[in-house]
């Protein structure tokens, strides 16, 4: 009885050394460890210049919007401070590459009742020295810049217009291009 008391001490005590142990161990790795939303982005970085949108395209007023949009969810979103000054931490340059609207379904008349506004725009997200802060990690074709292309459904028959599905588009266009500035697990 007394070995046996002893014994599943013994036991005790060797799981409560090996806990120990491995809390000694982990904690240096947690020791860095931040919380938040700050944790997901660049800690080298404060500033983002962003320079009015590049737009290729017969819609005007692209660039000039998708610029808005990236500021707002910038500053919404992330710990960096979007500056007017080209010598920023880091610079966002962006060009809208194609706008189009796509007809999804038409009426027995062929007026159309369904369609899409489709925008795509390269983003390029670079530091002060030149290194890629953003990168594409799905397929690498030699360019510099990500593609992202985004499309929003409107039906003018219900009083949708193609104004409002293209501030959609450009919104979504923006948190996805924003969404990206996050480091990678």
């Amino acid at each position: 009885m007394i070995r046996r008391t002893k014994l599943s001490h013994l036991l005790l005590l060797s799981s409560q050394l090996v806990a120990l142990l491995a809390v000694v161990a982990i904690a240096p790795g947690c020791a860095m460890y931040q919380f938040g939303s700050a944790s997901m982005f660049r800690s080298g970085i404060r500033t983002v210049h962003v320079p009015v949108v590049r737009n290729d395209t017969f819609r005007h007023d692209l660039g000039i919007r998708l610029t808005e949009a990236l500021v707002k969810e910038i500053e919404r979103r992330t710990p960096y401070k979007v500056t007017g000054d080209p010598n920023a931490d880091s610079v966002l340059t962006c060009r809208v590459v194609d706008e189009a609207k796509r007809v999804l379904t038409e009426t027995e008349t062929d007026d159309p009742r369904a369609l899409d506004a489709v925008i795509a725009v390269e983003a390029t997200w670079a530091g002060r020295s030149g290194q890629l802060l953003m990168q594409n990690s799905v397929v690498p074709n030699g360019s510099l810049a990500i593609t992202f292309g985004q499309d929003s459904r409107f039906v003018p028959e219900a009083g949708q217009s193609i104004d409002s599905a293209t501030q959609a588009t450009i919104e979504d266009l923006a948190e996805r291009i924003v969404n990206q500035m996050e480091c990678r697990w």
